[in-house]
């Protein structure tokens, strides 16, 4: 399987408007066989769906950002519902859904709400979800605790917690780390927590256009950059290139049940 999958990427946005399809191109040079679209709220829906239709290798979520849970928050959850509900199966992920306490702490109680449906109806859709979490992991591991499953399947993306943090989200069976970026950042201490992190449990992610990777700090991300995430867990753990390639897409691949949208043959 010496392919490579972005479980997390906003390729929809305008910061790709000038160059999408150089920029596909590029992730498609680079390795990269499928790409995961993450919707933030009802104003991404449409250029997600444009793009999905136009690239079968780019995938969709659904579901509403923490960040943009407001005022108007049933109103948008209630789109997002119907979508889901309207057809699952053209999702691979509930997601991006969680809580996030670092930007603004006003609709706290609202984000644990929106959280918690959003976690049931992947519940009741056999989905798996695509948590997003600054500085909410107690409040979010509150909620996760009393709504987990065996059954319920999904990632922390973008991981930056602490070893601790690790080992309660191992507790919960089906759950994966996404791995960005933020692995390449010297000061971030991601890379010591890494190998408390068994390699059946990552998937690597972009996050694009944000957290680009060294050396693209501090310029706009891409997915082709994952090739840099996945490079630096071939420094971090001593593995092989063809072994952090084969287990973070076998991960992905079993987690999204990506066989349902693309073809993941071995070329």
């Amino acid at each position: 399987m010496p392919f490579l999958i972005d479980t997390h990427a906003h390729l929809y946005a305008e910061e790709f408007e000038e160059d999408r399809g150089d920029m596909l191109q590029r992730a498609k040079d680079a390795g990269i066989k499928a790409i995961l679209l993450p919707n933030i709220d009802s104003s991404s829906i449409a250029p997600m769906e444009k793009l999905a239709s136009q690239h079968p290798s780019c995938i969709q979520m659904m579901g509403l950002h923490p960040t943009y849970v407001k005022e108007n928050w049933e109103e948008e959850l209630e789109i997002v519902q119907n979508k889901l509900y309207e057809n699952p199966k053209q999702y691979c992920a509930v997601g991006e859904i969680g809580m996030d306490l670092y930007w603004d702490k006003t609709f706290v109680e609202e984000q644990k709400e929106v959280f918690r449906r959003q976690v049931k109806w992947a519940k009741e859709l056999n989905l798996p979800i695509a948590i997003h979490v600054r500085k909410a992991f107690d409040e979010l591991f509150e909620i996760l605790d009393q709504e987990w499953t065996p059954a319920l399947k999904g990632v922390f993306h973008c991981y930056t917690g602490s070893k601790e943090q690790v080992k309660k989200i191992l507790s919960y069976e089906q759950f994966y780390f996404g791995i960005g970026g933020v692995l390449t950042y010297k000061n971030a201490g991601l890379q010591e927590v890494i190998p408390h992190i068994p390699l059946n449990r990552l998937v690597l992610e972009t996050d694009a256009p944000y957290l680009s990777p060294v050396p693209y700090r501090g310029k706009r991300n891409e997915s082709a950059y994952v090739a840099e995430v996945a490079g630096k867990i071939v420094d971090v753990l001593g593995i092989s290139m063809d072994e952090v390639k084969e287990t973070t897409s076998r991960n992905a691949i079993e987690l999204f049940q990506l066989e349902n949208f693309i073809h993941l043959n071995h070329d």
